[in-house]
């Protein structure tokens, strides 16, 4: 009777722990990998949740550590939560902030969590359509990446995915568009731009007409006037959209822009960093450069064919959040700094001598160049002749920055 039970029961057994036929042809390893990944979607932190304290903009933790105490982070519910597209990724080597040589060029630089490089699309060349499939995290920027579909069937391969700096707003299911190339003319014919051409007519033309054809034809040129300048508020209406690609000339004075070039085939380098933005502050029709204000406050002349995305750059909070305990600074891969003071007399020129000190010097860095307001450079209109004769009027310093001017 004994024997029998134990029979059942190992049969029952094996019957429960038996692995489907369409398991078994799988390799141990693909099963436990797939296997960890379904755990690791469907895990939840219940301390996580539990110690959490969600507000408006930022999301702090209730202080059972030192290290959570003054931890904050800003709210992005909006960011996707899994890996980012192998294909656009390349593996990102440190160097601890050394050159060639060895020598340390970068300090403060060294250690930090594995990161991989997400290859961002700074030129925006491919025309037509793109979908926003998500908004991702980037361990190597302050702001935040998209992820674009291009709905060309023709692109293949690296040009059918690809990577931008989100601007603010922007949100899976959004479409974005580069006019990098130009408006293509069928676009202006689907708003009747195309079609509206100011008449003009000549002064003898003019003269010979008797006054009613004279004061028909200008109703005529007043209303072709405005169906002109109706067609031209609809077609910005339609360009002038957060993640659109348009040439300088194009965006009207006043327009928040992000991402600028500074060559016209060339990829955008200016103001890129999170939550900042420049703007278009004039612009002459038919001049070769468009007067542009960035972030700094810095004027500066930029070529009228150079392109720009429209809208702020994403992420505008990053700059309030709190680390929390030094700990997360060397996640990120940022080493500790030591005071002058605090060095050895060959190490810096504060080291040295008794007690903490730095006798009667003026404040200086570690190479001996004044810090704490000294100007090292004058590359606008105050320096050197042609140091810089794109600078139409250099950014706001010591009073005039702080507004006591």
């Amino acid at each position: 009777m004994l024997s029998s039970v134990r029979g059942s029961t190992s049969a029952l057994l094996r019957t429960c722990l038996a692995v489907p036929r369409c398991v078994r042809s799988t390799p141990i390893a693909t099963q436990q990998r797939s296997y960890v990944t379904e755990i690791w979607k469907n895990k939840t932190s219940e301390i996580g949740t539990a110690l959490a304290r969600s507000k408006d903009l930022y999301k702090t933790y209730k202080p059972v550590s030192p290290g959570i105490r003054h931890l904050r982070r800003p709210l992005n519910p909006h960011l996707y939560e899994g890996r980012p597209l192998r294909s656009l990724t390349v593996a990102k080597r440190k160097k601890g902030g050394r050159n060639g040589h060895g020598h340390i060029t970068v300090r403060h630089r060294g250690g930090g969590h594995r990161q991989r490089i997400r290859i961002i699309d700074y030129k925006r060349e491919a025309p037509g359509i793109h979908d926003v499939v998500r908004i991702e995290y980037d361990p190597n920027r302050s702001a935040h990446i998209a992820l674009l579909y291009n709905r060309n069937p023709k692109a293949v391969g690296d040009t059918k995915w690809s990577y931008i700096i989100a601007t603010e707003g922007l949100r899976a299911g959004d479409e974005v568009r580069s006019f990098r190339k130009g408006i293509p003319s069928n676009f202006l014919a689907s708003h009747g731009v195309a079609s509206l051409t100011k008449s003009e007519k000549s002064t003898s033309s003019r003269a010979s007409m008797s006054q009613e054809e004279a004061a028909e034809a200008a109703a005529e040129a007043v209303d072709q006037a405005s169906d002109h300048s109706l067609a031209l508020g609809l077609l910005r209406s339609m360009i002038l959209k957060p993640g659109y690609v348009l040439p300088l000339h194009l965006i009207p004075p006043g327009t928040v822009i992000n991402t600028i070039s500074l060559s016209p085939t060339g990829p955008g380098i200016l103001v890129r960093s999170a939550g900042a933005f420049g703007q278009v502050v004039a612009y002459e029709e038919g001049a070769k450069y468009v007067q542009v204000r960035l972030q700094s406050g810095e004027v500066r002349k930029i070529l009228r064919d150079c392109c720009a995305t429209i809208g702020k750059v994403s992420n505008p909070l990053w700059k309030n959040r709190v680390l929390g305990k030094a700990g997360r600074a060397r996640w990120l891969g940022i080493r500790p700094s030591v005071r002058g003071v605090a060095m050895n007399a060959n190490d810096h020129p504060h080291g040295g001598g008794r007690g903490k000190s730095k006798s009667n010097k003026h404040p200086v860095s570690i190479w001996g160049w004044g810090t704490k307001g000294t100007r090292t450079r004058k590359p606008g209109p105050k320096g050197p002749k042609n140091s810089n004769k794109m600078v139409i009027r250099e950014r706001p310093r010591g009073k005039e920055k702080r507004g006591t001017a």
